[in-house]
């Protein structure tokens, strides 16, 4: 009898575990919160060279292998039973921000470049930094400089009848004293 009692807490805590959601209704990677109260942390992972249509117009066909590489960066993936061609393969998770993948190809015949094959969505300098951007402005931007109406309002500047002395003029600071430069041996100083 003392056994069954002793179980009927672990039996509760048992029975109430069914009301937490499973791992099929915890939330996807749009961040959404979990039991409603915490959002949970996402970890970012980015991976690859990130090409843009500025980067990708640079290249042309013919150039060498190194030249390209300047250009573009190492690959991502470069296959020893396929040498004439690089994968460059861009892949970022961030969260509040849209997955994205890209794949660019890049053909050789022998050490100069024959094709690159390029996504129509590879976006622009611009656009990528917009797409990854999760940093969301305040809808009041700092005032940066008065109005001609505002500098007029403001008082003169106060200027004093004797010019200030500069500080060369004024020479050491008080209590300091320096040796000559151009002291000689044996001088004493």
């Amino acid at each position: 009898m003392r056994p069954l009692l002793a179980s009927l807490p672990l039996l509760a805590l048992l029975g109430g575990c069914s009301y937490l959601p499973t791992l099929d209704s915890l939330p996807s990677v749009t961040g959404e919160k979990v039991l409603g109260l915490v959002t949970p942390y996402r970890v970012e992972v980015v991976q690859g060279n990130v090409l843009t249509k500025e980067m990708v117009a640079r290249v042309k066909p013919g150039m060498p292998k190194t030249q390209v590489r300047d250009l573009l960066g190492s690959p991502l993936l470069t296959d020893v039973f396929h040498e004439s061609r690089w994968d460059y393969v861009f892949t970022i998770n961030r969260q509040g921000a849209a997955p994205q993948k890209r794949l660019v190809v890049a053909v050789f015949d022998g050490d100069k470049l024959k094709s690159l094959d390029v996504p129509d969505d590879l976006p622009s300098e611009q656009e990528f930094v917009a797409a990854i951007n999760t940093f969301k402005p305040g809808k009041k931007e700092p005032k940066l400089e008065l109005t001609e109406a505002e500098r007029s309002a403001l008082p003169p500047p106060k200027r004093s009848a004797e010019a200030a002395p500069t500080a060369a003029a004024e020479g050491p600071a008080p209590g300091r004293i320096y040796p000559p430069l151009d002291a000689k041996p044996g001088s004493g100083s």
